[in-house]
């Protein structure tokens, strides 16, 4: 027997989807039209001959139309409640979870779940040691882990949005690439210098955008890193201009080089000479400096400073009638932010012995964003699991170059429609009082959770 509370499903008329679904596909049309039908080369004369590809754009706006045809036909053309998917049981088992989750953060799945990649990671270039493309790989996600948990710090943590992190991440390369080549110094000297260098930078950046907030910041960001990349290209006789800078000095195993040479790792640890040692040596540095933000990012949010940023996050207003210095709250944010981004930005250099402004354009802090954004922003695990979804996703379809932006950004519309806040989105706060937590695990004993 029906309830007459619960109120029935709505129905909607077969018209109103139909007409629905076909301006969808007009507006489908227009842009798989120009990005994926019209296609240009050059002829044997030089001139140039356009390629149509109809039969592609008319499978995408038949999908699109389709798509949009069953989706009104079920649920209507408003935004998909949770309530219209899932039956009521399983919403309130689903509840009952979060609520558990939320009162005993420290007994879910996600220390686990970190746990895991944590021994993934350890094992993996023992594993791997023959795949040299794996290992790349693996270095490459470890990079855009690392650069974004130092932007965690600032979109997530403080909720400044910065469009310009790449600017930092090229500070860093550009300063270990002058210091080594012009000083001869070590790796493991100019590390830090190259942190504290972007530190600096993040602070400059900091001062000027103090009253700004919202989309007029991230303008400002994104002006910043454009200027970073403007000066790295006219200043050629100290960056190398478009040139870029080669014969970047590569690491060493403190002191001990990766050479074949008596002096040598292989030959000092008494092992058979491989060019792979390297490789993994950069894979455990790499590893080594993302658990190193990861653990000062998880430290400084237990601290006052951490919870500043959370309240700036919140509410500036707010943050600012508690006495709280929003001023250097939020310069502490981005120089933090930035340090790591310089030194994730050392280690680049270091590992590909070239640079150039091209490796720094505003693709990139878009992308380190979109890692932030669909991870969940202030979730370190959820930072994690984007950028190794995002990054191998880009390298499963190298294979498919002309459709592999266009799956990628469908694939960013769907997550920010079904998790507006993330893959693990959050927004408790990093510290309870003594008092909340022993309420909170009253009442999970009592099965009142």
């Amino acid at each position: 027997m029906t309830d007459a509370a619960t109120p029935s499903p709505p129905r909607f008329a077969f018209g109103a989807a139909l007409k629905s679904a076909a301006l969808s596909a007009v507006v489908a049309l227009g842009l798989f039209g120009l990005m994926v039908g019209i296609r240009t080369e050059t002829g044997p004369t030089g001139s140039l001959i356009y390629w149509t590809r109809f039969g592609d754009v008319a499978l995408l706006v038949a999908a699109v139309f389709l798509g949009r045809f069953l989706r009104v036909l079920a649920f209507g053309d408003g935004p998909i409640r949770l309530q219209r998917l899932v039956p009521a049981r399983w919403q309130e088992a689903s509840a009952g979870g979060e609520r558990f989750a939320r009162l005993m953060p420290g007994r879910n799945l996600g220390g686990i779940f970190s746990i895991a990649l944590l021994g993934f990671a350890l094992v993996a270039p023992i594993l791997f040691f023959n795949n040299r493309y794996a290992l790349d790989l693996g270095i490459l996600v470890l990079t855009y882990v690392m650069l974004g948990w130092g932007l965690n710090i600032v979109v997530g943590l403080a909720g400044l949005l910065d469009l310009g992190y790449v600017a930092f991440y090229a500070v860093g390369a550009y300063s270990y690439a002058l210091l080594a080549q012009n000083f001869d110094l070590s790796f493991w000297v100019c590390l830090p210098l190259a942190g504290i260098l972007a530190a600096f930078w993040g602070l400059i950046l900091g001062f000027p955008v103090l009253r700004l907030r919202g989309d007029y910041l991230a303008i400002v960001t994104l002006a910043f890193g454009e200027i970073i990349r403007i000066v790295l290209l006219n200043w050629q006789n100290v960056t190398g201009g478009p040139n870029g800078i080669s014969s970047i000095p590569r690491p060493s195993f403190f002191g001990i080089p990766f050479n074949n040479d008596d002096d040598g790792f292989a030959a000092v640890f008494g092992l058979d000479y491989s060019a792979t040692h390297r490789i993994v040596f950069l894979f455990y540095l790499i590893l080594m400096l993302a658990l190193l933000t990861n653990w000062v990012t998880l430290r400084l949010r237990r601290l006052p400073i951490g919870r500043a940023w959370e309240a700036l996050r919140e509410d500036e207003i707010a943050c600012r009638s508690l006495g709280i210095n929003t001023t250097n709250t939020k310069l502490t944010a981005f120089a933090i932010g930035a340090m790591f981004g310089g030194f994730a930005g050392a280690f680049f250099a270091t590992r590909q012995g070239f640079i150039s402004p091209e490796s720094f354009s505003f693709v990139e802090s878009a992308l380190i964003l979109a890692i932030v954004v669909l991870g969940g922003m202030g979730s370190q695990l959820g930072v994690a699991i984007a950028a190794i979804v995002t990054i191998g996703g880009f390298e499963l379809f190298r294979e498919f170059a002309a459709y592999r932006m266009l799956v990628f950004g469908g694939a960013m519309v769907l997550i920010m429609v079904w998790r507006p806040r993330g893959l693990i989105g959050t927004r408790t706060p990093s510290v309870f009082l003594k008092q909340r937590k022993a309420i909170a695990g009253a009442l999970v004993g009592e099965g009142r959770g």
